[in-house]
């Protein structure tokens, strides 16, 4: 019988752990979040499946052949020593796709419409009448171009926005104007909505910050421009969004994702107007999705087929 799939996935253990009854079938699993794994021999294991895995996983599994990651991105284990030269295997799904995508749809219309000004008028009781702009007369810049951005780019031209895209390196969209690291700012400035999709990386931590913000576009059909982010926490400076949003830099922020996860209830983000915070489930993982993905990739890898969404380690995604 082929060895087991050793799993740590720091989820909803109960969750994981119901799931995992019912698939790996033909070789079973190790569920580190398992009290009875502690101590166990982790060697001679082909394959893992990780979410911010125990600092000394690598250390105990010295045997893995492919590693698979619970999400899209790879930063929670990518500097965790020992780590081995095998592919590392994104999660990649239509439902997680999605997931994103309807985040990022509904938080640039809820900026666009007003939606925190409703929301003050209703607690007062006032029947106060907005004109919102129009999609079109809008532009949304989305940073980071692979299959999340690719997918939200479509989905927010459908809705009538004007879209453009930033990489780092070149990438062609039919029908979107795009932009590289040689023209960041010119991206920039034609932004009145920035989406942050990039993925976590030494180039991209803390990159967005008061500089960064006060390059996007002022005066448009929003007034002051709005910054997203759904992509990684650490890739923002949350003291500079408080500061762009006090001082009238941003008009307002959509953050799924922080800094410090779960967001300190201390923090300043809490009780800014034109702010609006969900706790990183703008595209959680569903588990069916990623353990089916898994045994996907697990088959064409054992019938000599290229794995797919494999990392570029020189890129860190």
């Amino acid at each position: 019988m082929p060895a087991p799939i050793l799993v740590d996935l720091k989820f909803n253990s109960e969750t994981v752990a119901r799931i995992l009854k019912t698939v790996f079938a033909d070789r079973g699993s190790i569920n580190l979040a398992d009290p009875a794994t502690r101590g166990r021999d982790l060697a001679g294991l082909d394959y893992a499946l990780l979410w911010k895995p125990d600092a000394d996983l690598f250390e105990r599994a010295p045997d893995l052949r492919v590693i698979f990651s619970g999400g899209a991105g790879v930063d929670s284990f990518m500097t965790l020593p020992g780590l081995p030269e095998v592919p590392i295997v994104r999660f990649v799904d239509r439902s997680l796709t999605d997931r994103m995508s309807e985040w990022v749809v509904m938080q640039c219309l809820m900026h666009l419409r007003g939606q925190t000004e409703h929301d003050r008028l209703q607690r007062r009781r006032e029947w106060g009448r907005q004109v919102a702009p129009e999609a079109c007369e809008l532009t949304v810049g989305v940073m980071g171009l692979g299959v999340l951005g690719q997918d939200a780019v479509t989905k927010l031209k459908v809705m009538g926005f004007n879209v453009i895209g930033w990489s780092r390196t070149a990438k062609a969209i039919d029908g979107i104007e795009t932009f590289d690291a040689g023209a960041l700012d010119v991206f920039l400035g034609k932004t009145d909505i920035l989406v942050g999709l990039l993925p976590l990386t030494p180039e991209t931590t803390g990159f967005y910050n008061l500089d960064l913000f006060s390059k996007l576009r002022q005066g448009g059909a929003l007034g002051r421009p709005v910054f997203l982010n759904a992509g990684r926490g650490k890739s923002q400076v949350e003291a500079d969004i408080v500061t762009a949003v006090e001082r009238g830099v941003l008009g307002g922020a959509s953050l799924d994702v922080f800094e410090v996860e779960p967001l300190p209830e201390n923090s300043p983000l809490w009780a800014l107007e034109n702010v609006f915070i969900t706790p990183h489930d703008a595209a959680a993982s569903e588990e069916n999705a990623l353990f089916r993905h898994v045994e996907t990739q697990i088959a064409r890898f054992e019938r000599g087929e290229s794995l797919q969404y494999v990392v570029d380690r020189s890129l860190g995604y």
